[in-house]
């Protein structure tokens, strides 16, 4: 398995894929205020514009924000490990940063910085793991999946444990947000804020991370730092999964579903992808919410259980066909 590098484009061919690259990008953002707005219009209560603005507003804007951090983090961790099928739920980040988060619930600390902590120190272990197949060959795809898995069981034992610390009040809350839920997201922008940052910071090292994509040792005889640039893309993965676990717990399959459905579709670019994968993340999981609040209404669905639906069988489906 392999993530696929970009093309060498003549100067023909490089204005056509611009113009491709605009096109789908204008629609993409029009699919994605369209399912933002029906999102806001449906669900209990109707058209109710009190309900719409105290209720669904913050929902809408949580969903987009931790929808666009996810597909981004997935993003830079496909490059980071050169594994297609990379993600922070598959790969322990985000059992992590809910094991981080749960100390620091339990601690009376930030939720935010122990989440953040907890998704770094999963991806610190994961890589330390996986340093004898890493540095002999960039495609180490069966031995990290393997790894993240393992990971992912032993953190949420761990949450399992700490669970059972909590205050019975706060029990059930607390276990509808280790699986997912946006019902007590707060009035923020910081996703959105954050997310917008990790496109920024993707475009301006759009160029280095193509060149990662050709492979380790390629990257550095093109002049590439490409040990900071690892540990760059792993902090702000491990960061970006922190302030989404933080908002809204566990939430996987984004950033598998989202960033290699668009290699599926011959979108190779870091430019592009960055921006393309947080607009269709924050459609995705806005679109997940909706159903998570409708589908069984007045009852509530979690939105990790829904996504899980939804990314599990696509998970397996890209193994099963050794997709690249």
């Amino acid at each position: 398995m392999d993530v696929s590098s970009p093309p060498l484009a003549s100067p023909s061919t490089s204005a056509r894929a611009r113009e491709s690259s605009t096109t789908r990008v204008a629609l993409v953002v029009l699919v994605t205020v369209a399912v933002a707005c029906v999102a806001l219009a449906l669900g209990p209560g109707g058209l109710d514009w009190e309900l719409i603005r105290a209720l669904r507003v913050p929902r809408v804007l949580a969903a987009a924000g931790v929808g666009s951090l996810l597909a981004l983090a997935g993003l830079a961790l496909q490059v980071l490990l050169r594994n297609p099928l990379a993600d922070p739920y598959v790969l322990g980040h985000s059992g992590g940063a809910s094991v981080g988060a749960l100390i620091a619930l339990l601690a009376g600390g930030s939720l935010w910085l122990g989440a953040a902590g907890g998704a770094l120190a999963a991806g610190i272990a994961l890589l330390w793991l996986a340093r004898p197949a890493l540095a002999v060959s960039d495609d180490a795809s069966p031995r990290l999946i393997l790894l993240g898995a393992m990971l992912a069981a032993l953190f949420g034992a761990v949450s399992t444990l700490l669970l059972a610390l909590v205050p019975d009040e706060r029990l059930r809350g607390a276990i509808f947000w280790l699986v997912g839920d946006l019902s007590g997201a707060p009035a923020s922008l910081h996703d959105l804020a954050a997310a917008l940052v990790f496109v920024a910071f993707l475009a301006w090292r759009g160029r280095s991370v193509d060149r990662l994509m050709l492979g380790a040792d390629a990257a550095w005889l093109l002049g590439e730092p490409v040990r900071r640039l690892r540990l760059e893309l792993l902090v702000a993965a491990s960061l970006a999964v922190g302030l989404a676990v933080s908002t809204a717990g566990a939430i996987g399959f984004i950033g598998l579903v989202v960033a290699q459905g668009w290699r599926l579709s011959g979108v190779l670019r870091t430019r592009e992808l960055a921006l393309l994968s947080a607009l269709s993340g924050a459609a995705l999981l806005m679109a997940a919410d909706l159903l998570a609040r409708i589908v069984a209404a007045p009852l509530e669905l979690p939105v990790g259980a829904v996504m899980a639906l939804l990314g599990a069988p696509c998970f397996i489906v890209f193994l099963a066909r050794g997709v690249r």
